[in-house]
């Protein structure tokens, strides 16, 4: 890679050594593509969005797994994640869906990113910075998701302008926007959003070579929108972006499994008391089990009350979840080293990132975004 980046010197610490793992099943992520591509009109390039380490997936293994199942470039929010797949050797397209400060203009042209730019000002800036490196850069608009972007055709219009007369400097590479209702039945405001789009395109002359404005709800229900490129993010790894509200066209086979074993088994009598604040207490006598997983991974610490899969069954979590650790109550003593679901399908029953999700009152990219790095991940 060109150019030092600041990339975080300390170290990642993954938990190699415990029995609590996500599992990602690559299957999965190809079908949900496959799916995707064949609705898609004859052009229309996929760029992957991965960002965030993939939705909580893992960044360089689901860019691989996305570029081989047909996608042509890749999103992320930041440039370092940018730089890490670049650092990785992969060498297509990627685009930087955050404003990116100023003074990393140089570093993101010297690695062949592109980078979003939302103001004129930006651009003048960063001539500077620049010399005599180009830069590939794609115009946001702001149609009304209040963001990041040029808001009116009168603003747009001088930066086109701009991009035009330093094409020595700038690669104008695509121009895009984004929708804040697309996974919603009423199509109001996304119709506003529309309009709005439309009218700020009007001025101009010649378009970029990526036109864009599907994110995965867009491209779902709403694929007329598409342009020549969709962004395809959270469809990717098997979620509805509606939550469930909207049926996707096709079935979406999510990827992530979470799993982990007993790692103690102990015998509560009737009175004894479980976790921080001694919120849950035993009503009778009974076994509890032991979880080598807590908040610090990802897992909410409010799901006091939900449960987790043991041996095909549903076992509720008792008392408060803590840092590394949770409890269980099972429905009759289990050997330490038993299987333990906490999302994914045993016997009979599923969990899934969504069911999750309703329980903590969230959104299941809150979910999937926050499982830690130190979760060992397995790919299958």
């Amino acid at each position: 890679m060109k150019e030092a980046s600041k990339m975080a010197n300390a170290p990642q610490i993954i938990g190699y050594h415990r029995p609590t793992e996500i599992h990602v099943k690559l299957a999965a992520i190809t079908h949900n593509i496959g799916e995707e591509l064949k609705r898609t009109n004859p052009g229309t390039e996929m760029f992957a969005v991965i960002k965030a380490n993939g939705y909580g997936h893992g960044l360089i293994e689901m860019a691989h797994a996305c570029l081989s199942a047909g996608a042509t470039g890749l999103c992320v929010a930041i440039l370092d994640e940018a730089l890490a797949l670049r650092e990785a050797d992969i060498t297509v397209p990627v685009l930087v869906l955050g404003i990116t400060p100023v003074q990393w203009a140089g570093l993101a042209a010297e690695n062949n990113i592109s980078l979003t730019v939302g103001d004129l000002g930006w651009l003048q800036a960063a001539q500077a910075v620049l010399g005599d490196r180009q830069l590939s850069v794609h115009l946001a608009l702001d149609t009304g998701m209040g963001r990041i972007g040029f808001q009116h055709p009168e603003e747009l219009a001088p930066a086109v302008s701009f991009l035009t007369e330093h094409g020595e400097q700038y690669d104008f590479a695509g121009i895009f926007t984004h929708f804040a209702t697309a996974d919603e039945a009423d199509t109001a405001y996304f119709k506003r959003q529309v309009g709005r789009w439309q009218a700020m395109m009007a001025v101009l002359d010649e378009r970029p070579r990526y036109v864009h404005v599907s994110n995965t709800a867009t491209s779902l229900w709403h694929e007329a929108c598409n342009g020549n490129m969709i962004r395809f993010g959270v469809g990717i790894y098997g979620l509805n972006p509606s939550g469930g509200s909207l049926t996707a066209p096709y079935e979406l086979e999510p990827a992530l499994s979470l799993t982990t074993e007993l790692a103690f088994v102990k015998q509560l009598a009737a009175g004894d008391s479980v976790s921080y604040g001694a919120t849950y207490t035993a009503a009778q006598d009974e076994w509890v089990g032991t979880l080598p997983i807590g908040y610090a991974d990802g897992y909410p610490r409010r799901m006091q009350g939900f449960h987790v899969l043991v041996a095909g069954q549903e076992c509720e979590i008792i008392g408060r979840v803590c840092m590394d650790q949770m409890m269980v109550r099972l429905p009759h003593e289990l050997p330490v080293g038993t299987l333990v679901t906490m999302v994914g399908t045993d016997g009979d029953h599923t969990i899934s990132l969504q069911d999750v999700a309703d329980y903590a009152g969230t959104i299941h990219y809150e979910i999937a975004t926050n499982l830690g790095m130190r979760l060992q991940r397995v790919y299958e």
